[in-house]
């Protein structure tokens, strides 16, 4: 129960990992949140956390190696992105439209959802696949970090990289990997903040 709740409340979690949290405030808090009374209850929940504490050792390590090599990543921004959500029946033109935009040496992604396609390109190319398009976003930017080979062996680089834009709010709009790329697509005016909290 103890060790459900930190998870679930992640600030919390840090805090406890970096060992900047008083375990008996802690424990009232929990018994409180949890309406668990009795002093018994309080003194196992403080346990318990100061078990959890030693658990996380591991996942702090993981963390510095995430951040060392974040260290060696090259970060890539371009603006003026846009995202195409398409119908199934789009697939036959799709082929047609990424050559185009990839003749015109223009940047261009497709995803396959279960029931749509998903294209990111610049916004100069969206034109053409009009009666296709479910939603289409525009203005966005996509940021690109081009980290070293070791990334495909580094256990917890994604969730690292989406915590950090989760404690910002910073929203990912779209997301995909491609070995050493990490991409994500958020908002332009986002991108200062990402920028900052990414190269720290």
């Amino acid at each position: 129960m103890t060790i459900t709740y930190i998870k679930e409340h992640p600030s919390i979690k840090n805090c406890l990992k970096q060992g900047l949290i008083n375990y008996s405030s802690l424990a009232r808090l929990i018994a409180k949140e949890l309406d668990i009374e009795k002093k018994m209850s309080k003194e196992a929940i403080l346990i318990a956390a100061r078990r959890f504490k030693e658990s996380l050792r591991k996942e702090l390590s993981r963390e510095e190696d995430v951040r060392k090599l974040m260290g060696s990543s090259e970060i890539e921004v371009r603006n003026k992105i846009s995202v195409l959500i398409l119908k199934k029946t789009a697939l036959d033109y799709i082929d047609e439209f990424t050559q185009k935009i990839r003749a015109n040496g223009g940047l261009v992604y497709v995803l396959e959802g279960s029931d749509n396609y998903t294209i990111i390109t610049q916004d100069k190319y969206v034109n053409g696949l009009d009666r296709f398009i479910i939603k289409k976003s525009d203005g966005l930017a996509l940021i690109i970090l081009k980290s070293p080979k070791d990334i495909e062996w580094q256990v917890g680089v994604i969730a690292y990289l989406t915590s950090l834009f989760a404690e910002h709010g910073v929203n990912i709009l779209e997301m995909l990997s491609a070995w050493t790329d990490t991409l994500f697509v958020i908002e332009a005016k986002d991108v200062n903040l990402a920028l900052g909290f990414l190269t720290l």
